[in-house]
């Protein structure tokens, strides 16, 4: 299996954190040298190791933000 090559471009935020150290972040992420992306995954405390998650386009994070603000919470 084929190593995935990242560089975190920009941390975002941080939306929780576990006792075990690992949060849930918000960050922009180049994967494999290719185009920076928003990503939302769970990473531990020295960003080794990650969890799944989910990449956005910046299209895709805007709609996001727009259901999200259309949603009665």
């Amino acid at each position: 299996m084929s190593e995935i090559k990242y560089e975190i471009v920009k941390k975002v935020g941080s939306l929780s954190s576990s006792a075990s150290g690992w949060a849930k972040e918000l960050n922009l992420i180049s994967w494999n040298d290719r185009e920076p992306k928003y990503d939302l995954r769970d990473w531990s405390a020295d960003h080794e190791k990650m969890g799944k998650g989910v990449t956005l386009s910046k299209e895709e994070l805007i709609a996001l933000r727009e259901l999200l603000n259309s949603m009665d919470l």
